[in-house]
């Protein structure tokens, strides 16, 4: 594979160059790009570059609306914020703007996004609110994909929640981020566009039965994590994500890839507690406690830092990109360019 190497920044602007010619406003444009550039940094190229044809598609389809204005509304703690079909990424910030402040001021707020979209690596949100000093907690649903444990037919999207805990130095401690099936269905399309097949244990055909081809994995279900307690994952996110933020749960959601269908209007929910004012003052003691307890474990790891570790290459050495990826975002973004 031919890869060509790309600073952060060159891909946000590459990216945010795209969605804006596909007709996104810049302050969309921007809040999407960079989290596109993020997730390649990370490591995570099934939501990087490789996925803004499908923004830029859903911009001139009719699942994005371009000129989407997120509406927010406040009541005490809680926070809600209506996408209004747009991005999720801008609808996320507008209501981290309000929700970090509601949190230090009471100790804990919720934040709910309603009639949204994809909002990509959920952890690149929670993230933000662990580096505010708060543990952030974010949960978003998906077009249905997984199949009731004992059952055939999706009635509940991959569903990923999201844990970001922060240290006591204005970073991260750990992050976690999970979806309720086996991988993301976006690694399944990936191998699909590669080519490639897939482990059977990452799907199955519509008879319920693994299978390796990515083309009938998609045809059919995604295999739930651990079996029977993946589904209860998956319920649990659907009830904070579209139940109450009054979104639209996975079986009526429109599917996040391809034009087929309406906006998605899924939602996402947001809970930021400040453990400053939960833990009496130990939040950093015991913190430091249960991360020695990983250092001192042989081969362990706590979630995230094969992420860091990424991020750290990147920052260093930049960043690999598929060069068929990049021209396909390049043509997107300079159609003319040679």
């Amino acid at each position: 594979m031919k890869t060509i190497t790309l600073t952060e920044t060159e891909i946000a602007n590459l990216a945010s160059e795209a969605l804006e010619r596909a007709g996104a406003s810049r302050t969309s444009a921007r809040s999407l790009s960079d989290a596109i550039a993020a997730a390649e940094r990370d490591g995570i190229p099934s939501h990087g570059l490789a996925y803004l044809p499908t923004y830029c598609l859903h911009l001139t389809c009719g699942k994005v609306d371009p000129a989407a204005i997120p509406r927010v509304e406040s009541n005490h703690s809680v926070v809600r914020v209506d996408a209004a079909h747009g991005f999720a990424h801008p609808a996320i910030d507008v209501g981290f703007d309000a929700l970090v402040p509601l949190a230090r001021e009471h100790g804990i707020a919720a934040l709910a996004i309603t009639r949204s979209y994809n909002c990509g690596v959920l952890s690149f949100h929670t993230e933000r609110l662990a580096r505010a000093g708060l543990v952030g907690l974010g949960f978003t649903n998906a077009p249905a994909s997984i199949a009731g444990w004992g059952g055939r037919k999706p009635v509940l999207g991959t569903n990923p929640w999201s844990l970001a805990v922060p240290d006591a130095s204005g970073g991260v401690a750990f992050l976690i981020d999970q979806s309720a099936s086996v991988v993301a269905k976006s690694e399944v399309m990936k191998h699909q566009r590669e080519g490639r097949t897939i482990p059977d244990t990452w799907a199955l055909d519509a008879e319920g039965v693994p299978t390796t081809d990515p083309n009938v994995a998609l045809k059919g279900s995604m295999a739930p994590a651990g079996g029977y307690k993946g589904v209860g994952s998956a319920l649990l996110v659907e009830t904070f994500a579209a139940l109450l933020t009054g979104s639209l749960p996975g079986v009526e959601a429109a599917p996040f890839s391809g034009p087929a269908g309406g906006p998605p209007g899924v939602g996402q929910f947001f809970i930021a507690v400040d453990p400053r004012k939960t833990s009496g003052g130990h939040f950093a003691e015991r913190l430091a406690t249960l991360v020695l307890a990983f250092d001192q474990s042989t081969g362990t790891r706590l979630p995230g830092e094969r992420r860091f570790a990424n991020r750290r290459r990147s920052a260093d050495g930049g960043i690999e990109v598929d060069q068929r990826i990049f021209e396909a975002a390049l043509a997107l973004a300079r159609p003319s360019a040679p």
